[in-house]
């Protein structure tokens, strides 16, 4: 039995599935074959052929490989390799079915599955890999009271998924969870509760403290709900078809009129009914001390059209709310509004490529009565030089994901954080152990 399996911009995957059969019926697949056929001139080509046999145990029998790396210029990436786990529907693409899975600020999850899937980092054989992705899309469930996500269901749901693969594979197995990857693009990251408290009370499942978590959550200190040796930081997800509509309607580098922007909740009584203290009463600082300031232009309701607004301010305010980390930082670079981050100790994604100290300024908590004076005073000095280096479209480029993988996309760069972990790649240490 033949199906066309993944499409790629190079070609196409075709999965065989052969069968015994006993009584006339199919019984489980004796092994599935995996052809890559790629596409020269519009004319398929079997010259990049690549095949791999699995029997039903899914231990590699027998292999021909004619193999296409993907490499970036300086060899970063060279022979990365991935395998995405094929989990049943109910894991990921069932929840698809309500369309805001895949445009929300958590869909990180969604955006990094879907790109590699279709990569050429991508492996189809396990034994091969360097890295397992683990797919469970747990921001999905909106909650019927607020619209937000509820993810009360995280834990149980990807338990539910390492006990499949575990049971089906060896990988998991083998290294204990240390090379498998999984997205928690939530408040908390793998702590899986929008409430600090609540989430370092719960902390990390036991069975994903020794895995990689991409997780939009990150602070400098010492925190229960990050690993610091397996946590990768990375931005919440905006659509690029959003910031490339922005900006045709308005460049990056024209007009803009409004001085220090923001716009989303600001309580004038910032403890809730749980008695909890809202942003840390930040936002609400902000609001009492700058409301009726003519610099500010602050704004406590929704408006459909807010990325208009800030492509045409200055300063764009990014503090924090229940957790230190928001998408106002990515919409603000990505479109040229330089931010200001109000959150002690946040950890920025990608720290190591982006140079977040020469196009961004970063307030103390406790200097928000300051913040009029800071932004008059960068003003009058440096915003030219840090607007030149904001405006520089690589920025842009590191903190989109796109549909597929682009060389220096938010992707790319997860892949590229990836590749300062190899030591955890029980294929790559096997290969050192026998140098």
């Amino acid at each position: 039995m033949g199906e066309v399996y993944r499409k790629n911009r190079k070609g196409f995957y075709v999965k065989m599935r052969f069968f015994k059969t006993k009584n006339g019926k199919h019984e489980k697949p004796f092994f599935v074959r995996y052809f890559k056929w790629f596409l020269n001139n519009h004319e398929s080509s079997t010259s990049g052929l690549k095949t791999t046999m699995v029997n039903h145990s899914h231990r590699v029998l027998s292999e021909s490989v004619v193999r296409h790396e993907a490499q970036d210029s300086n060899g970063v990436l060279k022979d990365l390799k991935v395998y995405v786990y094929e989990l049943p529907s109910k894991y990921n693409s069932d929840w698809l079915s309500n369309e805001r899975c895949s445009n929300h600020l958590f869909a990180s999850e969604v955006a990094i599955h879907k790109a590699l899937m279709k990569s050429d980092f991508r492996t189809f054989d396990p034994t091969e890999a360097d890295f397992f992705f683990v797919p469970v899309y747990v921001s999905c469930n909106f909650s019927t009271v607020n619209g937000f996500p509820a993810i009360g269901h995280a834990r149980a749901l990807i338990s539910s998924a390492v006990e499949h693969i575990s049971s089906t594979l060896p990988f998991w197995s083998r290294s204990n969870g240390s090379d498998h990857v999984f997205v928690a693009s939530h408040d908390y990251g793998a702590c899986f509760h929008a409430m600090e408290d609540r989430a370092m009370a719960d902390g990390i499942p036991e069975f994903m403290k020794n895995s990689i978590i991409l997780q939009t959550f990150g602070v400098k200190y010492q925190h229960p709900c990050q690993n610091d040796e397996g946590s990768i930081v990375v931005p919440p997800y905006i659509s690029p078809k959003s910031v490339q509509t922005t900006l045709a309607k308005s460049p990056i580098d024209g007009p803009r009129d409004i001085f220090t922007f923001f716009r989303g909740k600001m309580e004038v009584h910032p403890k809730n009914v749980s008695g909890r203290f809202y942003s840390k009463r930040v936002r609400t600082e902000i609001l009492r001390k700058y409301g009726n300031d003519r610099r500010f232009y602050l704004k406590r309701h929704r408006f459909p059209g807010y990325q208009s607004e800030i492509v045409r301010s200055v300063f764009c305010l990014c503090p924090l709310g229940w957790a230190p980390w928001s998408p106002r930082l990515v919409e603000s670079v990505a479109l040229g509004c330089v931010p200001v981050i109000i959150a002690d100790g946040i950890r920025l994604p990608f720290e190591s490529t982006i140079p977040w100290s020469n196009i961004s300024l970063t307030v103390r908590e406790n200097d928000v009565a300051k913040l009029g004076h800071i932004l008059d005073h960068v003003s009058t000095t440096n915003l030219s030089t840090i607007q030149r280096n904001l405006w520089d479209p690589r920025l842009q480029r590191a903190l989109l994901f796109h549909d597929d993988v682009e060389t220096g996309d938010a992707t790319w760069e997860v892949l590229v954080a990836l590749s300062t972990k190899l030591s955890r790649s029980h294929r790559r240490s096997r290969f050192a152990s026998n140098d």
